[in-house]
């Protein structure tokens, strides 16, 4: 509710010029941005790394050859209502369309969520497609944002994924601990805790400057409810494009109980080419931060291929 809501309102609140934001751009997707965000960016920077994941710019408008709206070729996947099975042994359910933030490389950011299902009528075709196939041991929860959900439908919902007698544990993948950390309060720490199979949080994070002490604070209460923390990135140009970005990101994760993850490359969505980093810079990128990280700290350099039967690791 409290969010901004345009590239010009941000902005002024950071003291900076107005003419940066482009409202056409935000015509093509909405710019929203949290406070709490907002509130670790560095006023007076417009080169700050996380003003630059968020502002609608011009470049967004730019018509580039291999960026489209279905990069990931979600389409081809659909086995239920909002369901997504790309890989043997993980169902994926596009729980809600809503978001607290809207990441200008965001790779769902053309995503048909008017077929996304919005509640517990919604989503029984798909507990009944996973129930169907004892090859699924994993949901993921996905979105927008599941974490946006009242606590009692995700309860719900995480109740009725963990009766699914094959199902080994629930993922979920979220933005909410870092831009919105207010949630990660006692009543959603409760419905994590319920839950008797194992729960794996994925949260996104792209810099250490979006690791804040409240971030950090929710975080924590997370974890010891019993989740599993891990972090997703994605390499993005003017914003993580360096080894240091990516260890200081990784110190920063352990200091809030989260293990990095993947660092993905960009995802060709239309929109968002600008943030793209090349495969020789990011492998370069890497082993330069793998002379510093220990292993444990070392996210997996990944790129998702439409059709492969997993993730496509980047060897650096």
């Amino acid at each position: 509710r409290n969010a901004f809501r345009s590239g010009a309102e941000l902005l002024r609140s950071l003291k900076l010029d107005t003419d940066l934001a482009c409202t056409g751009a935000a015509s093509d997707f909405p710019c929203l941005v949290t406070k709490a965000y907002a509130s670790c960016m560095q006023a007076g920077d417009p080169n700050d790394p996380l003003l630059r994941q968020v502002l609608p710019t011009s470049s967004e408008r730019d018509e580039v050859a291999g960026f489209g709206c279905d990069p990931v070729g979600e389409s081809q996947f659909q086995a239920a209502p909002g369901l997504l099975q790309k890989y043997q042994s993980r169902a994926l359910l596009v729980c809600t369309g809503a978001c607290a933030i809207h990441c200008r490389y965001c790779f769902r950011r053309h995503y048909d969520y008017q077929q996304t299902p919005r509640g517990p009528a919604w989503w029984q075709a798909a507990l009944d497609q996973v129930a169907g196939d004892p090859a699924i041991d994993e949901v993921i929860l996905s979105g927008g944002d599941p974490l946006l959900l009242p606590s009692q439908q995700l309860a719900a919902l995480m109740h009725a994924i963990e009766a699914i007698p094959h199902v080994r544990r629930i993922r979920i993948h979220s933005r909410i601990p870092v831009v919105l950390p207010s949630r990660m309060n006692e009543d959603l720490c409760a419905v994590m805790a319920d839950i008797a199979k194992p729960v794996v949080l994925v949260i996104h994070a792209n810099h250490a400057h979006e690791i804040s002490p409240a971030v950090r604070a929710g975080l924590k209460a997370i974890n010891h409810a019993g989740v599993q923390l891990l972090n997703q990135s994605v390499l993005l140009a003017g914003v993580n494009d360096d080894a240091d970005a990516v260890i200081n990101l990784s110190h920063a994760l352990f200091s809030a109980e989260v293990l990095p993850y993947y660092m993905h490359l960009l995802d060709p969505v239309a929109g968002a080419a600008h943030f793209l980093v090349n495969d020789e810079e990011a492998v370069d990128i890497m082993r330069t931060a793998q002379k510093t990280l220990p292993g444990y700290l070392l996210p997996r350099l990944v790129r998702e291929v439409p059709g492969a039967a997993s993730k496509q690791l980047i060897a650096f």
